[in-house]
Parts: C-alpha cells; sequence; structure tokens
C-alpha cells in the first residue's frame, strides 16, 4: 500500500518560514519523482515544486522561485519542501505528490498524500 504523510503545516505570520514534510512508504522512492501542490480555499489545485529521482533537478512555479526550495533524503524516503518570507496568499492546503516519471506543471501524479493545512496570518 502506497502512503505518503505530510507533516509540518501550521499558523504562522508573514514573513516566517515553515519546513514541510512527506514521508513516503510502499513504492521504491528512489525512482519515483516528487512533488508539492498546494490548494487554497475556493480555487483549483496548482503546482508548487517538483524534485526528480536524484534530487539532480527542480523545477518550480514562476511566482515562487526564491522563496520556496524542494529537496529529498532518499535514505529516508522522505520529500521536504521549504518555505521562505511567507506571504497571506500561501494560505492552502500542501499536498505532496508522487509519480514514476517526471512531474510537469499541469500533469496529475497517480499517487498523493492527504494534506497539510497552512495558514499565513498578515
Amino acid at each position: 500500500q502506497v502512503r505518503l504523510v505530510e507533516s509540518g503545516g501550521g499558523l504562522v505570520q508573514a514573513g516566517d518560514s515553515l519546513r514541510l514534510s512527506c514521508a513516503v512508504s510502499g513504492l521504491t522512492f528512489r525512482t519515483y519523482a516528487m512533488g508539492w501542490f498546494r490548494q487554497a480555499p475556493g480555487k483549483e489545485r496548482e503546482f508548487v515544486a517538483a524534485i526528480t529521482w536524484s534530487g539532480g533537478r527542480t523545477y518550480y512555479a514562476d511566482s515562487l522561485k526564491g522563496r520556496f526550495t524542494i529537496s529529498r533524503d532518499n535514505a529516508k524516503s522522505t520529500v521536504y519542501l521549504r518555505m521562505n518570507s511567507l506571504k497571506p496568499e500561501d494560505t492552502a492546503v500542501y499536498y505532496c505528490a508522487a509519480d514514476p516519471n517526471p512531474i510537469r506543471q499541469g500533469e496529475t501524479p497517480p499517487y498523493w498524500g492527504q494534506g497539510t493545512q497552512v495558514t499565513v496570518s498578515s
């Protein structure tokens, strides 16, 4: 059974930082690309960032480049999302996802976590 479990969300103030984690089990983690997506209230889910299986390449939504950093630890089967200088508009449920193929914006990976809430107050 494939499981993706996000953690690290919470309520923070504008300008703060958070690091989200996603622990993965039930698949060969080191062979999967990983991604982060988010969905704000009343909005469609959007791509945030992705990382290749080796961690050698990363991709970001243009609007988030420079503030968010995706990374992975294949020994721990965990992917991370470091978020700096958080803004109220970053408030959303953040989901991690796994895909045996490269993750590109606009595509839907087959495996998803349950999400973790991030709320940024002004």
